[in-house]
């Protein structure tokens, strides 16, 4: 499988997670917790469900996913919901850097490759010349 079939892969995944196909009792009964508590969550900033035209709240596999990770964050580890919801907001800061960094490398070897193909040569660190006085009082 190529890279390009593996990204539309993935990207397809992706879409099919974050479609919104679940009523709020469906969600519930998937993450094991009562409507309510699905409420209070959007209510903490926790969740944010898509709406329809009527304003019904519909939750995706991904919603399925946070609402399972908030569960397990705050029943088993005992993190209460405005640490639940500083370490959602760090995890996405993460995942942020990890797709950004991920970019940046791609480039870099982009930009590496073409580098080598037209100069016929790779990249090699030089050594610092800088010398300070201490170490000339040494040599």
């Amino acid at each position: 499988m190529t890279r390009d079939e593996q990204r539309r892969r993935a990207s397809r995944s992706d879409r099919s997670e974050e479609r919104a196909v679940y009523i709020i009792s469906v969600a519930a009964e998937l993450a094991g917790v009562h409507p309510q508590t699905l409420r209070m969550y959007e209510r903490r900033g926790l969740l944010s469900p898509k709406r329809t035209a009527g304003n019904t709240r519909r939750y995706s596999e991904r919603d399925i996913q946070r609402i399972r990770t908030i569960q397990e964050l705050t029943q088993r580890e005992g993190v209460s919901l405005s640490g639940v919801r500083l370490f959602m907001a760090m995890r996405e800061q993460l995942d942020e850097m990890e797709r950004r960094t991920a970019e940046l490398e791609q480039e870099l070897r982009r930009r590496s490759a073409s580098r080598s193909a037209s100069t016929g040569g790779e990249i090699v660190p030089l050594r610092s010349v800088l010398t300070f006085r201490w170490e000339d009082a040494r040599s």
